[in-house]
């Protein structure tokens, strides 16, 4: 099956460019806020327009900042500390979701410590807006031809042009479908009732840490790193952390909860 080989660059302006996936960044983004708009009127979530604005601002510089240092710190510290000035460069690529996952909760923490906010409340409404973002973000990992999958004979299997000459599975595709679409569908069936804060979030770190768990089987390893534990990479292991994690997380909100 050919690759579409779409050009990355939407829109040359001048030495400007405007890429699909900044574009990807945007849209994700847009429609968060717009979901957040949505449950904000619901009781349970205690957020006026002003405040999810003023969220969206702490979280976008949260995910930017934390998704960079968390590639550079995690993926590639040898290159970074050679080439510090290159951690800058971020039209060069390089993001990591779990760097992007501590950053939006330290941007969160801070918030509602300033708002007087609950943390779990506002974690619960950022996870399942970012859900959609994360489904526009592996679509721009698959224009720009970035993060493919392992040699494969299926029929769907593409030629990608970083990717030698052999068909590979189009795992960003598949991150899209499971991380993106089928997380939101599964936790828009949780959030229908009212759940003690911080489930939501939990849900969401299940969720995203067994579908990226299983599509890393298919997702060819970063080079640099290989396999780090057996026949294991980097982004398995993080996201068993982030199972266990949430597991425990909603085991301990819903005791937490039924406590009062």
């Amino acid at each position: 099956m050919r690759y579409p080989d779409i050009d990355p660059v939407l829109l040359h302006l001048g030495p400007f460019q405007i890429r699909w996936y900044g574009i990807m960044y945007i849209v994700g983004f847009l429609i968060g806020y717009l979901i957040c708009l949505h449950l904000s009127k619901r009781d349970h979530y205690d957020m006026s327009r002003i405040d999810i604005e003023d969220c969206l601002f702490y979280s976008i510089i949260g995910i930017i900042l934390g998704g960079r240092l968390g590639y550079c710190l995690i993926y590639n510290l040898a290159y970074y500390l050679q080439h510090p000035l290159q951690i800058f460069a971020v039209w060069h690529g390089g993001m990591s979701f779990h760097g992007a996952m501590i950053g939006f909760v330290l941007a969160v923490w801070l918030f509602a410590r300033r708002r007087n906010k609950s943390f779990w409340m506002i974690a619960d409404m950022g996870a399942f807006g970012a859900a959609p973002g994360l489904f526009f973000g592996r679509i721009g990992n698959f224009i720009n031809g970035e993060l493919f999958g392992r040699v494969t004979d299926v029929p769907w299997g593409m030629v990608f042009p970083g990717g030698g000459p052999y068909p590979r599975h189009p795992s960003q595709l598949y991150e899209s479908f499971l991380e993106g679409a089928l997380t939101f569908m599964i936790l828009g069936l949780i959030i229908r009732k009212d759940r003690p804060y911080g489930t939501i979030f939990g849900a969401f770190m299940v969720l995203y840490g067994v579908f990226r768990f299983v599509v890393e089987f298919f997702r060819e390893p970063d080079p640099q790193l290989g396999f780090v534990w057996g026949t294991l990479s980097m982004g398995q292991i993080l996201c068993s952390m982030m199972i266990v994690a949430g597991v425990a997380l909603i085991q301990y909100r819903r005791k937490k909860s039924a406590g009062r």
